[in-house]
């Protein structure tokens, strides 16, 4: 065997091992990410970013019927507020602000906002006290 095919005998093993190693070392970091992601905490935390995310988007989205709502409360203007949709969740006990008939209208879920004052969307109706 020439010093050329030995040379080139040892770069091919050499190109095995770091082909090897870095194939290893994906998989490694694969498993890592993987367990990371499963981590209870890290799920609970993905939900609470997803639900601001919403909370944002259907605020700026639907802030015209919470003003629009919050107007009519503030002036007790009976004729408004009939004019709002009957649905209202028993979890939050809230009622949606959008206009009565929006389901089939408009094709929106019920909107209104928690307790907290964040904006919460629902599909349905749930009894008070849900």
């Amino acid at each position: 065997m020439s010093t050329d095919e030995h040379e080139a005998g040892d770069q091919r093993v050499r190109d095995a091992v770091r082909r090897h190693a870095r194939t290893r070392a994906f998989a490694e970091a694969e498993d890592v990410i993987s367990a990371v992601l499963s981590d209870p905490g890290v799920q609970e935390a993905r939900e609470r970013v997803e639900r601001a995310e919403m909370g944002m988007e259907l605020g700026a989205r639907l802030q015209p019927f919470q003003d629009r709502y919050d107007q009519a409360v503030a002036e007790g203007d009976a004729g408004g507020l009939a004019g709002l949709c009957a649905g209202k969740h028993g979890r939050w006990g809230r009622i949606c602000v959008l206009p009565d008939g929006h389901e089939t209208s408009m094709e929106e879920p019920h909107w209104g906002r928690t307790s907290e004052g964040r904006p919460i969307a629902w599909v349905g109706s749930a009894p008070d006290g849900w």
